[in-house]
């Protein structure tokens, strides 16, 4: 017996080490690329690798948020992030709850098309074509349609919505609510948390618009700011034009600054909807 205990603590110990370790993995890189966003260009040159800076400075983040493509290029991700998470989760609530009914024509038929897109889609060009035959090119609303809907999502919050008791459809019927007043004043107060943790999974996926916004976008002011976060970071030349054919060089610390600010807007955004990710990301996993 306690010899188990034993073994029962030594096991405790070694889990807690390395979930310490994996968490110190994560977090340094990002604690050094904030040490070095506080730093000058010369402390960077001159010491190389460093965990604190000997002289905090917000040089970084000034010269950065004076860039017009910055600025241009993160209004561009907030209004793509804010209206495509809305217009996502507004088209995926409502097909999940049309799927999840049993009464309706061709159902059988149509969640199969939907499973079917899951595995097989029409690739890249068909949808480009699609896309510029609708005249959306240059557009937000390329992006947006054509990334409206994850199959995935919705069949995860069908069956979340097929999991629900019949009887709250029976009794609110019975009070004479018609199916938009039972969706909206019943079925959506039910499901904030997996409301909840499809806004994260699609507030993420249209921050980090990259492949889309260089495929459908040719014009400079529409570019979102992983984009820009890209010829910031990655392409050889130090020096980058923007629209206005203005050329800029960017210092370590703006980079490292550039970073930051990117991630910062969902690192805000994930505690408030943390208490109900943390319920609704297996909610409707387990019917299928």
């Amino acid at each position: 017996m306690r010899h188990e205990k034993g073994l029962d603590r030594l096991f405790t110990i070694l889990v807690y080490f390395i979930l310490i370790l994996a968490a110190a993995m994560a977090i340094f890189p990002l604690f050094y690329v904030l040490s070095v966003s506080f730093s000058t260009e010369i402390e960077y040159l001159t010491r190389g690798f460093f965990v604190i800076p000997k002289q905090f400075t917000l040089e970084g983040y000034m010269y950065l948020l004076g860039h017009p493509g910055f600025t241009s290029a993160f209004r561009n991700a907030v209004i793509l992030s804010a209206v495509g998470t809305a217009l996502n989760i507004v088209l995926t609530s409502l097909m999940a709850y049309g799927l999840s009914k049993r009464w309706l024509r061709f159902r059988s038929s149509l969640n199969f098309m939907v499973f079917f897109t899951l595995l097989f889609s029409g690739g890249m060009i068909p949808t480009y074509l699609v896309v510029r035959s609708l005249h959306l090119l240059d557009s937000f609303w390329a992006i947006w349609l054509s990334t409206a809907i994850a199959p995935f999502n919705v069949i995860v919050m069908r069956s979340f919505f097929q999991s629900m008791p019949s009887e709250l459809e029976e009794s609110a019927k019975i009070d004479g609510s018609g199916e938009w007043r039972l969706f909206l004043s019943i079925i959506v107060p039910l499901s904030k948390p997996v409301i909840a943790t499809f806004t994260l999974f699609y507030l993420v996926t249209n921050w980090n618009t990259y492949f889309t916004a260089i495929l459908y976008l040719n014009d400079a002011d529409l570019m979102p700011l992983q984009v820009f976060l890209r010829q910031m970071l990655v392409e050889d030349d130090p020096t980058i034009s923007n629209a206005s054919n203005v050329m800029y060089k960017y210092t370590p610390a703006a980079e490292m600054a550039a970073i930051i600010l990117t991630a910062l807007p969902l690192l805000v955004i994930f505690p408030f909807l943390q208490k109900h990710f943390n319920k609704g990301v297996m909610l409707g996993s387990v019917k299928g």
